[in-house]
């Protein structure tokens, strides 16, 4: 049995893995499951949000924002709670 350097071996395994992906992308068939898939996958997000929204719950995304939307606030009473302060030190 002959051996072939790693080197070769990976260079035939990217090529093949390269052709098989070139193959699947020219097929109209394959292409059309991917983008029917991804669609579904697009529609069940929505679907998702909407019922998220029906039930009056609050999204990842809401969270987010309000935590940003509090921390800013927290930044702001810090700089006034300073700035009295500083006011108070002058009298």
């Amino acid at each position: 049995m002959t051996e072939v350097p790693d080197n070769s071996l990976r260079a035939r395994g990217e090529e093949a893995v390269g052709e098989l992906a070139q193959a699947l992308l020219e097929n109209p068939l394959f292409s059309s499951a991917v983008s029917r898939a991804l669609g579904a996958g697009e529609r069940a997000v929505q679907a998702q949000r909407s019922a998220i929204g029906a039930a009056g719950l609050a999204s990842q995304t809401d969270v987010d924002r309000l935590e940003k939307r509090l921390r800013l606030i927290s930044l702001r009473i810090d700089e006034l709670e300073d700035r009295l302060d500083e006011l108070a030190e002058r009298r």
